[in-house]
């Protein structure tokens, strides 16, 4: 299977979700937050978004089934045997759209078995998406034309590294790890953007011990693999695994060319 042929498709899948949102995000009384069962928010754009996603992606050629943060989640019993399936997020960093800072994203990941092997990730507000596609690369379409991205090296010993971490969620965990390196510089962004940060070169580190979902991680972590970095399990350095019986991520570490302490 050519996964590289999917790219133009769900770049017209993610553009079309992204007006929607847009048109969402620009009148606030169009919001209509609700809280779901776990507590996190919800608005009438999430909703808009995994609509147009969905359908999009029903139309594809494979008729994957779809594991989405804003559908019914299917048993493990019929998930388990997935050869391939799409992992979306619809609207990743739902907290930062409410607060209007412009740092959320549009998530999908194919996966084949328990890894991520194509991504791709759109920024309604700045209107930039990324792609990645196993053993083909990391990309930006910048101006119509995709040009390659790539992580940049760094040494655990230097000084002034950039340590990126969430603007929502830093924990002490997370603290304590980052105070392991010489005076780091740290950055904060929302959502995906996190990994987009480093896979473009622009940060070197990003430590997560706090709870996250595998829609909020697995086209991240094919466009940051592609770009040369890795996102690994914090307790056992292994990559991260997807559709598991329990789609919770543990503790990671997501990082460019570079060795860890």
């Amino acid at each position: 299977m050519d996964l590289n042929a999917f790219r133009d498709t769900l770049t017209s899948i993610v553009r079309d979700a992204s007006e929607a949102i847009l048109s969402i995000y620009n009148d606030p009384q169009l919001f209509n937050v609700e809280q779901k069962s776990d507590k996190s928010p919800l608005t009438a754009a999430d909703k808009a978004a995994n609509d147009i996603i969905c359908d999009g992606l029903r139309k594809l050629p494979g008729d994957f089934p779809i594991i989405s943060e804003e559908n019914k989640q299917i048993p493990y019993e019929a998930r388990k045997d997935y050869t391939y399936c799409w992992m979306v997020d619809p609207l990743d960093g739902t907290k930062e759209f409410i607060k209007r800072n412009g740092e959320f994203t549009i998530n999908i990941a194919l996966l084949r078995h328990n890894a991520p092997v194509l991504g791709i990730i759109h920024i309604p507000v700045t209107n930039l998406t990324y792609f990645g596609c196993f053993q083909y690369g990391a990309f930006k379409l910048l101006d119509g034309n995709w040009e390659k991205i790539e992580c940049r090296s760094f040494d655990s010993s230097d000084e002034n590294l950039d340590i990126i971490c969430s603007r929502s969620h830093l924990s002490g965990p997370t603290k304590e790890y980052i105070d392991k390196f010489k005076e780091p510089n740290l950055k904060s962004r929302g959502s995906s953007l996190k990994f987009l940060e480093i896979a473009e070169g622009n940060a070197d580190i990003y430590p997560r011990i706090a709870p996250t979902m595998e829609w909020d991680t697995a086209a991240a972590h094919i466009i940051l693999q592609e770009a040369g970095g890795q996102l690994l399990e914090f307790a056992t350095g292994q990559p991260l695994r997807y559709n598991k019986e329990n789609l919770l991520n543990p503790d990671f570490i997501a990082y460019g060319k570079g060795q860890l302490p």
